[in-house]
């Protein structure tokens, strides 16, 4: 949650990381986004996860899934695909987590990835299709789908896999990007997003005293603050694919 909440504040946005019962529902109802992610679960998490993502769709607010691990144990997999089943926005997750999501075999390793983005594609457009969202695929070069059109992010770094939940502070990003974007563009914010933060990646490392994960942590962070638009415009890498 540290990394993920101050990815978020670097980028100007305003998290609350909130998993109580008795309280997801008020902070979904005074949320612009919402972000499901399914790292930590629990019976009691679940249940938060599952009511606050029905208060979202409710009220008409966007929401994001992370199914962080689907794939690697049964109640984790059950949980990510109930959870794909309350309408999320957009879904974010490895190459793994999106062919285990869509039902295809596939072997996790943990929570990492053990299959390229390019391989989870047709996976990815089938979950686009069959639930009406944009899903982001993580990879050496992100895969963004809403079942027919592909938008490819070629930033990032390979540095960012050793931070742990860098992938789960993009996928916050994704809603933090979401909740400025103008209805029906969630396909571009999720690019967007995705393409942001590695841009982040590759000028925090290449700001960073010594090229180590502890040092682009830190760049990382202080490139999504300081980043401008015309070091955006000029730095981001995007395709139709």
């Amino acid at each position: 949650m540290d990394i993920m909440a101050n990815v978020l504040l670097a980028a100007g946005a305003s998290p609350a990381m909130a998993h109580a019962l008795d309280e997801v529902q008020d902070f979904v109802a005074i949320s612009s986004a919402l972000l499901i992610n399914m790292g930590t679960l629990s019976s009691d998490w679940v249940a938060s996860k599952k009511l606050a993502a029905a208060k979202a769709v409710a009220l008409g607010k966007p929401w994001v899934l992370d199914p962080v691990g689907c794939g690697a144990t049964p109640y984790r997999t059950a949980a990510c695909l109930h959870m794909l089943q309350l309408k999320p926005t957009v879904v974010r997750g490895n190459a793994s987590e999106i062919l285990a999501l869509a039902g295809a075999a596939a072997s996790v390793k943990g929570v990492d990835s053990t299959a390229a983005s390019h391989e989870a594609l047709d996976a990815a457009k089938k979950i686009a299709q069959q639930y009406g969202c944009i899903v982001a695929v993580s990879g050496a070069t992100d895969l963004v789908t809403d079942g027919s059109r592909v938008v490819g992010v070629s930033n990032g770094t390979a540095l960012l896999t050793q931070i742990t939940a860098t992938g789960c502070s993009v996928t916050a990003l994704i809603a933090a990007f979401l909740a400025a974007a103008p209805e029906g563009a969630a396909l571009q914010a999720a690019a967007a997003a995705l393409a942001v933060f590695g841009l982040a990646g590759e000028v925090g490392l290449a700001n960073a005293p010594r090229p180590g994960p502890g040092s682009l942590r830190v760049g990382l962070l202080d490139a999504l603050h300081l980043l401008g638009e015309a070091e955006v415009v000029a730095g981001v890498n995007l395709s139709e694919q």
